[in-house]
């Protein structure tokens, strides 16, 4: 796997290139970096596609600028766009898991003329000004009064050998059902030590994440969350009622607490995603399928792939 940065109109982001062939960009998501896709990517490469996974701005070895401005999707989106530029790649098929799955989902929204195909992982797609409303509309924590943002999160998650592991085992299935994470109760939260060693995610890449974030800290990484507000507000009017057009596929884990507030209704889905392929519930899996069941989805995003 290649390692590189690419300069992103002043940001520095570190990219890993794998394979040769068609593109398939992995987007990930929180608390995770670039190689939470390391045998995805894999899979990819063996198919005779090209990976390539990048460490999101504030994360990994990517640069953290200061500023929620630097974090909303308007950025986000458009370092995925400078790094097809940067390798003259025309367009790329899209990979993303939670903060990740709402970059690419929105990334395809924004830019069907680079981003032909997207696979999301755990977050379904809504629309910019139904981000917010249908989390009040099904009870939710608002967003800002979520653990992620309340003041201390950074203090909170400070402890990485601490908060790494135990959000991986509370957001996945190898947790008791009566003590998994739950969006509406505090007590539930991610951020609790984990009593046991994770089982069903490679312990491997979490020593990776650990060791990351302690040199990082979780300051940049958290504002990508804080940046979803402003950027909802900002792009609700222009996208109203839009939808991907391009083919889509949806996975989430049976067990995972994100289920409780963000349908993933097959046909409701069909009103925005148009071209969806299919739905795939992964029963034994929490917040994390292609890491407590990589086998699993890999065939699935192989498929997906073969199918355009």
């Amino acid at each position: 796997m290649r390692h590189q940065r690419i300069d992103a109109n002043g940001i520095g982001l570190h990219i890993v290139d794998h394979g040769t062939g068609p593109v398939v960009l992995f987007v990930h998501g929180f608390p995770d970096i670039w190689s939470s896709w390391r045998s995805q990517m894999s899979a990819v490469a063996a198919a005779g596609w090209r990976a390539i996974a990048i460490d999101l701005r504030g994360c990994g070895a990517s640069d953290a600028p200061e500023g929620i401005d630097s974090y909303t999707l308007f950025e986000t989106i458009g370092d995925l766009v400078v790094i097809l530029d940067r390798l003259r790649i025309e367009t790329a098929i899209l990979v993303g898991h939670d903060l990740g799955a709402i970059i690419a989902w929105n990334a395809a929204m924004m830019r069907p003329d680079r981003f032909t195909a997207v696979f999301g992982i755990s977050i379904p797609f809504r629309q910019p000004g139904r981000v917010i409303a249908s989390r009040r509309e099904a009870g939710a924590p608002d967003f800002d009064r979520l653990a992620h943002l309340r003041p201390g999160a950074e203090e909170a998650w400070a402890d990485a050998a601490v908060t790494i592991p135990g959000a991986h085992y509370w957001g996945s299935a190898q947790a008791p059902a009566d003590m998994r994470w739950h969006l509406s109760d505090r007590s539930r939260g991610l951020l609790r030590p984990a009593p046991s060693p994770l089982r069903n995610i490679d312990l491997g890449y979490i020593e990776e994440a650990v060791e990351c974030f302690t040199r990082t800290g979780f300051r940049a990484a958290l504002t990508h969350y804080r940046a979803i507000k402003p950027f909802s507000t900002l792009a609700s009017r222009a996208y109203a009622g839009a939808i991907i057009a391009q083919p889509s596929f949806f996975v989430t884990g049976a067990l995972d607490a994100m289920n409780e507030v963000l349908t993933h209704d097959e046909l409701a889905m069909r009103r925005a995603l148009p071209a969806l392929r299919g739905v795939l519930t992964v029963g034994e899996a929490g917040h994390w399928p292609h890491l407590e069941a990589p086998r699993l989805l890999n065939a699935q995003l192989l498929s997906f792939l073969a199918s355009l």
